[in-house]
């Protein structure tokens, strides 16, 4: 490895080691990035959703919202999930309060290895998440935990159950769901019309909202305009300012339910 290179990483990940014990104990939000693994997605599938949220964080638009919040600064974790065993964290909560330090959260994300895993349990990325933000209570603004998937739960607590809780715990929850050539699959458990089933059983809390993305090569944008929204606290009129694959819900009024959010999943 070139010197230089090799220099400047071991640099960014020096800020990682000593970041989370120096920064300002203060945040704007607490953000826990739920990404899914499962077997429904490729491994060059997975390699493009983690390259999506390493671009994002080391893009400009990502790191002038976060810098120009109300303290300048944010939490957040990056976990991946499936079903059948405990979600594997990534990078644990992390402060990012400059430039320098959202390329050391980047920088950490190439560091793992993205495992290839079975069911889809969207309740438990949920529970788990809530574990997570339960630490960040009393010195952020706001909880939200952030679910990106390619398919319903089908595994673990029914999904609507977990959302509730969540919400009901202050906890905000958003969407990205992943609806691309979900016509081919060989699996049992996706559904064409994905937005609409994160709409009605998955997003929930004070201005959820959901990004969908349509196809692999406009994921990065996708990422990127959704953590902008998280950050920034979204839109104060959505109907007027939002791109069309943005939808928020009513925050005082719970989904009405895609067929009570139990089919073709749990």
């Amino acid at each position: 490895m070139h010197a230089g290179i090799k220099s400047l990483l071991t640099g960014l990940l020096f800020i990682a080691l000593v970041h989370a014990a120096t920064a300002n104990d203060r945040q704007d939000i607490a953000l826990a990035l739920a990404v899914d693994v499962s077997i429904s997605v490729s491994e060059h599938e997975k390699d493009l959703q983690r390259r999506g949220y390493i671009e994002a964080f080391r893009s400009t638009e990502v790191i002038e919202a976060i810098l120009t919040g109300p303290h300048g600064s944010i939490a957040v974790t990056y976990f991946e999930w499936s079903g059948s065993i405990e979600p594997t964290i990534i990078v644990p909560w992390f402060v990012i309060d400059s430039k320098q330090s959202a390329l050391a959260f980047a920088e950490l994300l190439t560091r793992n290895t993205v495992r290839r895993l079975d069911t889809t349990s969207i309740s438990g990325a949920m529970l788990f998440a809530q574990q997570l933000l339960d630490v960040q209570r009393g010195r952020v603004g706001k909880l939200i935990v952030d679910i990106s998937g390619d398919g319903p739960n089908n595994h673990g607590m029914p999904v609507k159950d977990a959302r509730d809780q969540l919400v009901s715990n202050g906890i905000a929850i958003n969407g990205l769901p992943i609806m691309v050539n979900t016509k081919d699959r060989i699996f049992g458990f996706d559904l064409n019309n994905l937005d609409q089933y994160y709409r009605d059983c998955v997003i929930g809390g004070y201005g959820a909202f959901l990004v969908t993305a349509l196809s692999w090569q406009e994921f990065p944008d996708s990422i990127r305009r959704k953590l902008v929204l998280e950050i920034s606290g979204g839109s104060e009129n959505p109907k007027e300012t939002s791109p069309q694959n943005v939808r928020y819900q009513n925050a005082d009024v719970k989904p009405v339910g895609y067929e009570n959010c139990t089919t073709p999943g749990r």
